[in-house]
């Protein structure tokens, strides 16, 4: 514990979380984070599986949150950036929804909060 949050030691490094950005990353963002980054890797190991070579992705997300509910996190959009050559659109479609299925983070929170995905490639 720390004045303004808490510090988790990793083997990478600390980690500073606090519920003021000032002084660390706050809670909601790292739950986002995982779930987005943990969907990122789930897809980017699908895609590879049917053979697509996988230059780049990134996520955007979008979170929505009931203040009315101690600003509970309700809903995550995830907006995959994809560049994969040669792409087909039909098998990224399924990868994501795959993606969706076999993300630990994302079956973690399966029923308490809504995510959903779409994508664009580049």
């Amino acid at each position: 514990m720390k004045e303004k949050g808490f510090i988790t030691e990793l083997p990478y490094g600390d980690l500073h979380v606090s519920g003021n950005e000032e002084y660390g990353f706050r809670p909601y963002q790292l739950l986002v984070s995982s779930i987005a980054v943990c969907s990122g890797g789930v897809l980017k190991s699908i895609l590879e599986k049917m053979r697509m070579e996988v230059e780049d992705i990134s996520v955007k997300t979008e979170v929505e949150r009931n203040a009315e509910e101690a600003n509970r996190v309700e809903k995550i959009h995830l907006h995959f950036v994809l560049r994969v050559p040669n792409a087909d659109l039909n098998k990224i479609e399924k990868a994501v929804h795959l993606a969706n299925k076999n993300c630990p983070m994302v079956q973690s929170v399966k029923g308490s909060i809504d995510i959903n995905e779409s994508f664009e490639l580049i």
